[in-house]
């Protein structure tokens, strides 16, 4: 109840900070601004005459757009979080809040998880509320809908629990801008590490795939962001990429989703993080 508690109040503060309301209409503005482009697509000319291009290739061409679009959000979702997340407790410390809070019945590790409940609550609201809105709108304009979108989004969501739970960790020992930059960096170190790795496998290069192996063990969101992909992607696309080594290669293209252990192993990782995160804060001298 202590951490359900802390949870409910991490809420109110980002609401009291306007922090949902900046980010809600930003959203809008966004979505709207891309909702037009896809609408364009609708004036697509193909072949000599500029005649009107199929639907199917419309469509396809949707398919292409609507990936980006997500990974727009999806660094917005990633990056956003860390920084949501990193002064979450490291100002509640040096402001004095944790010493009027912590002598009444509530533990430490409450604190820590209440705080992790309430900013992964938020984070799960914007993705869904986002991806949602993003989705209808390309629906509406172009008439396309991606092959698979809600596990798109739980992917999508779990990048960004994986970044909040690693600025969480931080904020329990370091100023919050100095948490958030770590964050920041190890995720742009993390996609890198995920195509290097996918160069490595398509060109059989023993040494770059195992050095993605690694990163993606240290911070597994590549992982993630590549199973959002592969949801993402049209059937039609799947079976005209084949085999190819360069489109393997692709950040933006996924011939076959990553094993299920990667999976298995971001989870793991949340929850060890999280395990020391609360350990880090219980031996942390106030």
């Amino acid at each position: 109840m202590a951490a359900l508690t802390i949870a409910r109040l991490t809420l109110q503060e980002a609401s009291r900070r306007r922090l949902i309301l900046a980010v809600f209409l930003l959203t809008l503005l966004v979505v709207a601004f891309t909702g037009y482009g896809f609408s364009r697509l609708n004036g697509l000319t193909c072949g000599p005459n500029d005649s009107p291009c199929p639907p199917t290739e419309v469509k396809m061409a949707a398919a292409v757009l609507i990936i980006l679009v997500v990974y727009m959000f999806d660094s917005v979702i990633a990056v956003g979080a860390a920084f949501v997340a990193a002064p979450s407790i490291s100002t509640d410390v040096e402001s004095g809040i944790a010493l009027a809070l912590l002598p009444r019945p509530i533990r430490r590790s409450d604190v820590v998880l209440g705080k992790w409940l309430g900013l992964a609550g938020l984070v799960a609201a914007y993705a869904i509320f986002t991806y949602a809105l993003q989705f209808l709108v390309v629906w509406l304009v172009v008439g396309y809908t991606p092959p698979h979108p809600v596990l798109a989004v739980l992917y999508v969501i779990g990048e960004g629990i994986v970044l909040m739970t690693l600025a969480l960790l931080a904020s329990t020992r370091l100023a919050p801008i100095t948490g958030a930059i770590i964050a920041v960096v190890m995720f742009g170190v993390a996609w890198m590490g995920g195509i290097a790795a996918a160069i490595g496998v398509a060109f059989d290069n023993v040494v770059l795939a195992n050095i993605g192996v690694v990163v993606g063990l240290l911070l597994p969101t590549d992982a993630l962001w590549r199973n959002a992909i592969y949801n993402l992607e049209p059937i039609a696309a799947l079976a005209a990429a084949g085999q190819s080594r360069m489109l393997s290669a692709n950040p933006f293209f996924v011939v076959s989703p990553p094993p299920a252990a990667n999976t298995l192993w971001a989870v793991a990782w949340v929850l060890v993080v999280l395990g020391v995160a609360m350990l880090s804060f219980e031996r942390r001298d106030l």
